[in-house]
């Protein structure tokens, strides 16, 4: 899917002059004039990033910021703003936010930001497709699959986890291999990683 770079600013005339720029770029561009409207439009599954004025009437760019991590929103983030808050800027780069540029933004300046946003936008798309799989993955586990994974996990031997389990040795072979099957993964060094970068905690010992 193409990403798209959505623009919020209540000045019409800066919206308009951003706008020509990125098109002329060669990409696509969604334009709003409220941070209202934007979420009215917007869609975590298109991928992108956001150019954002920082200071706005109703919903604040800071505001948006905050309100797009509380939903999960995989969109980064490239402020505009004509005060040079430098206050806000730090928080805003704490927050998240991959630049910070004061109005009027120098062309080249706001490409190579957009850009850098855009290669982040990928790299969390990613993640996020690979956070989904691993989790329906790891529903379809059974109940011993589930118990099997939290002890390997862990870097317990089969002997362990079978005394742990009070079962036999070739069961937990049995259930290790399935889930690991399930998963798509071929080592203990693999399932680890594949739990750890997915950002998907093991299930609990007593599921």
């Amino acid at each position: 899917m193409r990403p798209t770079i959505y623009l919020v600013d209540d000045d019409p005339d800066v919206l308009v002059a951003t706008q020509r720029l990125l098109v002329s770029a060669g990409m696509t561009v969604a334009a709003f004039q409220s941070a209202r409207t934007f979420l009215e439009h917007y869609d975590t599954a298109t991928p992108g990033c956001l150019v954002l004025d920082l200071a706005m009437p109703e919903v604040t760019g800071p505001e948006l910021q905050r309100t797009l991590a509380q939903r999960d929103a995989p969109l980064p983030i490239v402020f505009l703003t004509g005060r040079g808050d430098i206050r806000a800027c730090a928080q805003a780069m704490k927050d998240g936010a991959v630049d910070f540029l004061a109005k009027p933004a120098d062309d080249a300046d706001l490409l190579n930001a957009v850009n850098h946003a855009l290669a982040k936008a990928a790299v969390l798309q990613r993640e996020r497709t690979t956070r989904s799989r691993t989790e329906s993955a790891l529903a379809r586990l059974t109940v011993r699959e589930h118990q099997v994974l939290v002890h390997v996990v862990a870097g317990r031997l089969n002997k362990q986890i079978a005394a742990d389990l009070g079962t036999g040795e070739k069961t937990v072979k049995y259930h290790r291999g399935n889930l690991m099957r399930k998963l798509g993964v071929r080592s203990v060094a693999q399932l680890v990683r594949l739990v750890q970068h997915a950002g998907v905690g093991a299930p609990g010992a007593d599921n």
